[in-house]
């Protein structure tokens, strides 16, 4: 038997290893169809979790500072008449120095 390149065939002569080969190669074209979508479904159902859990940290994390923003002692409301606010450092107590020396 003398095979050109003219003939594209199936190099098989035999009709049955012909369609053997047609049905492997459809039903492997068909396993990676599968597997791709397959696939492509848990990678992203993997990126919507994930999404989704960011979201939910960020709008969390919004709504903290938004509440801490809105509860601020000095915006809120004024002190009352009488008080002073702020800080105070004692630097040395003149009672005690008084009654030792």
């Amino acid at each position: 038997m003398k095979y050109s390149s003219t003939n594209r065939g199936f190099p098989a002569g035999n009709p049955i290893a012909n369609v053997f080969v047609v049905l492997v190669g459809a039903l492997a074209i068909a396993v990676s169809v599968v597997l791709g979508f397959v696939a492509f479904v848990v990678l992203g159902s993997i990126v919507a979790v994930l999404a989704a859990v960011i979201g939910l940290r960020l709008w969390w994390f919004n709504r903290k500072l938004k509440r801490q923003a809105s509860l601020s002692p000095a915006q809120s409301r004024p002190a009352p008449e009488g008080v002073i606010e702020g800080e105070f450092h004692v630097i040395e107590d003149d009672r005690e120095r008084k009654g030792k020396g």
